[in-house]
């Protein structure tokens, strides 16, 4: 009998002997042969347990406009801590700068752990951050201390602040003070008499100066939000009012007897946001002037703030509701006036994840557009709001990596001709001479990280298959000078593995638009036997999948399945943030969740047709926050392709996130409400057919536990069997929490194992 046609008490039997034998354990016991250093097969435990997988990084820093760089090192004197060591590339001497000894507060006997620091412009002083805790996304608050390395003094920033409980401290420009957020608040400390000053007095609820609530920060990665002026005597602010936003409870039930509730100001598609507006705080006579930027600051964003370098005046960057029409103004301090000088539209939306780069004249910039079908960069001047295209020809500008004006020129990434990897070009800034800058021969993905004098470069290289190795490089001859992080741990891990095989592919939609893609075969085929098909998405603009990078431990999961007997596959359907032109990029415009699945869909089905070594009858789909809600749409609009999905932390329903996201894709659901109803799965649940696992943490402050809810709701109304599991207290990474990823991983894996069987048949 065909094991697809069995009952499913008897599938379930037979797939988990099938499973069996094709994984002789999801964990390694103590003494298990997969257990050993260099065991061919990967399991769950190996892969999520921290530690044998895991990859070093280069955390170097260039210091401001000087041609060398620093690095953290083990105390040269064999004490506690890391003296902070100042490198010359050219010639590879070191020097220690701040020695570990120094670094040890008044009262104690180790050294501050440095996890960020920040030079006074003259280098008498050294700002310390130590001690942080995660605000939502990242660590963005703790301890601030501020070393004099003159005397050795040592103190702490914050008066009587509670630990860990300042943010974004940053030197004023004659290094004597230092300004940073706390309670919401902007304050100055002057670092001789450390007499705090608050920007904001007894400001009322909701009022939030100096950082952002939560949909500013996840949507347009604002978090730090104050600048000093350039001559020190003003500090430029957002303030976001979000009284009025309606609440969302993040319920935590782990930690006591009864319930924590937090309730967070979160607006959805098409309710109140929060207003938002800019001051300059004056600091001899400690008024705050604010700019009349116009528009309703609820029905706008600000999402840009800078001191142009040279200039008196105030850069800002303004969107509207719709995310279709960006405007540029410089705002006088001392008037409050605010004067447009430059806009950009798109009919579908414009970008806002790149901020422009000023010159050092104040006078002109270099900003992004799609105006004239690719992401490219323009140089403006502010005077006339004239600007011309710098960057020219069929490709996206993924990043802007540094700007030589000396030698006039830009340094930036690209990738024409193959969307999956990342390389560095010039252009000087007349637009004339492109030039590719990392070797011909190299392929893979690249970044780069450029000394302020523009001739040295951390220089980070992966490939699909190989972790990522930092060099030092010249520039612009892309010499290597010295290999400072190799990885070699890894690799050797790596090279003991059974490795699966791995190769790029295209394939051709029903539309007639190639989709770039990638598949993970198991070591061994055995001719004239199928194998299952596991699909991973994700399928919306913020993000891809299908690059010719290393993946983490993500691909080392897929590659574990690979080697129980799955090819894994991946595709990029338009709308994926590919730099393949603003036509692939803004055709999803009104259309979220059904064009990509349709895409993935045909993506899928071509490769089948093709591939005759793939079992069509067992092909199963996964994937996390968006790519969660395409496994939805795939299972749910496609039911005879899709036997089994994984979909973890999913936005079952549009409507249920936030405003700046989902408005900028789909519209205002007040304009566009069939629209949204035809993207959101949860309108499609009757539809469903195979095996479903729904994964989601209950403490998800981004794609939120009641979505989760109307979805399991919407299933049960229509008689659909499902499986679930709920991590309680987690958030949308699913991350917090003893053993909380190896779990999670095997729970992935054992559906799969039961729902489509691994392995030849």
């Amino acid at each position: 009998m065909d094991p697809m046609n069995r009952p499913l008490h008897e599938l379930r039997v037979w797939a988990t002997a099938l499973a069996m034998a094709w994984t002789p354990c999801l964990h390694a016991k103590p003494g298990d042969e997969l257990a050993k250093p260099h065991a061919p097969q990967l399991t769950v435990a190996r892969i999520f347990d921290p530690g044998e997988f895991n990859g070093e990084g280069f955390d170097g820093h260039w210091m401001p406009d000087e041609p060398f760089y620093t690095t953290l090192e083990p105390a040269r004197e064999n004490g506690p801590g890391k003296d902070l060591v100042r490198h010359d590339p050219a010639s590879g001497s070191t020097e220690v700068l701040v020695p570990s000894r120094d670094l040890i507060p008044p009262g104690q006997s180790t050294p501050l752990v440095i996890e960020d620091h920040a030079w006074s412009q003259d280098r008498s002083r050294l700002l310390v951050f130590t001690q942080s805790r995660r605000v939502w996304r990242a660590n963005t608050r703790g301890d601030y201390w501020v070393l004099d390395r003159s005397s050795r003094e040592l103190s702490r920033l914050g008066g009587d602040a509670p630990p860990s409980s300042l943010m974004f401290a940053k030197f004023s420009p004659d290094g004597t003070r230092v300004a940073y957020v706390r309670d919401r608040n902007v304050f100055v400390e002057d670092l001789r008499t450390h007499a705090i000053t608050a920007l904001a007095t007894n400001p009322a609820p909701g009022m939030i100066h100096g950082t952002f609530d939560w949909v500013y920060e996840e949507e347009f990665g604002l978090r730090d939000g104050f600048r000093w002026s350039p001559d020190g005597t003003r500090i430029a602010f957002w303030q976001l009012d979000t009284s009025g936003v309606r609440e969302v409870p993040l319920v935590n039930n782990t930690d006591g007897l009864y319930p924590k509730v937090q309730w967070i100001p979160y607006p959805k598609t098409g309710d109140l946001n929060p207003a938002c507006r800019v001051g300059v705080f004056d600091l001899a006579s400690r008024d705050v002037r604010w700019l009349t930027v116009p528009g309703d600051p609820r029905e706008h964003y600000i999402f840009d703030l800078q001191w142009p370098k040279g200039s008196p005046q105030l850069f800002l960057q303004q969107l509207n509701r719709r995310q279709d029409t960006n405007r540029m103004f410089l705002g006088n301090p001392s008037t409050g006036a605010a004067t447009e000088f430059l806009m950009d539209r798109d009919d579908a939306w414009v970008d806002s994840d790149h901020r422009p780069t000023w010159l050092k004249d104040g006078k002109r910039f270099l900003f992004w557009s799609q105006r004239d079908g690719w992401r490219h960069l323009h140089l403006a001047h502010a005077e006339d709001g004239k600007s011309r295209v710098v960057t020219k020809g069929d490709f996206d500008v993924t990043d802007l990596v540094h700007v030589d004006e000396p030698g006039k020129q830009v340094y930036f990434m690209a990738s024409p001709g193959n969307p999956t990897q990342r390389h560095l070009y010039r252009v000087g800034l007349d637009g004339h001479h492109l030039q590719r800058v990392t070797p011909k021969d190299a392929g893979g993905s690249h970044a780069y990280v450029v000394s302020p004098d523009g001739h040295w470069a951390f220089h980070t290289f992966s490939s699909f298959l190989q972790p990522p190795v930092t060099e030092l490089v010249s520039l612009p001859d892309h010499k290597t000078v010295r290999v400072l992080q190799d990885n070699q741990a890894l690799k050797e891990k790596l090279a003991a593995l059974d490795m699966p095989k791995a190769r790029f592919v295209r394939v051709r939609a029903a539309t007639n638009v190639e989709i770039d893609g990638w598949r993970i075969d198991p070591p061994r085929a055995e001719p004239g036997r199928k194998l299952p098909v596991l699909v991973h998405v994700y399928g919306e603009p913020a993000g891809s999948t299908v690059r010719d990078a290393w993946g983490g431990k993500n691909l080392l999961w897929h590659l574990m399945l690979a080697q129980q007997g799955y090819v894994v596959v991946s595709f990029d359907n338009r709308g994926t943030a590919a730099p393949r032109g603003r036509e692939w990029a803004k055709s999803i415009h009104h259309k979220v969740g059904v064009l990509a699945s349709q895409d993935q869909a045909d993506a899928l089905r071509h490769l089948l047709s093709t591939s005759p070594e793939l079992d069509a009858g067992r092909v199963a789909i996964w994937g996390w926050s968006g790519g969660g809600s395409m496994t939805l749409n795939a299972l749910f609009r496609h039911p005879g392709l899709y036997h089994a999905g994984i979909s973890v932390a999913a936005v079952p329903d549009m409507r249920q996130y936030d405003t700046i996201y989902q408005e900028r894709y789909m519209g205002l659901p007040s304009e566009h409400a069939d629209a949204y109803r035809a993207g959101s799965p949860v309108h499609l649940a009757h539809q469903l057919q195979g095996r479903l696992l729904l994964i989601h943490g209950t403490g998800d402050d981004n794609c939120h536990y009641q979505g989760f809810e109307e979805l399991i709701d919407t299933l049960i109304r229509h008689k659909k069997p499902f499986q679930m599991m709920a991590y309680p207290n987690r958030s949308h990474s699913i991350s917090e929490g003893e053993g909380t990823a190896v779990h999670l991983r095997d729970t992935m894996t054992r559906f799969l194992h039961e729902a489509v069987p691994p392995g030849p048949r």
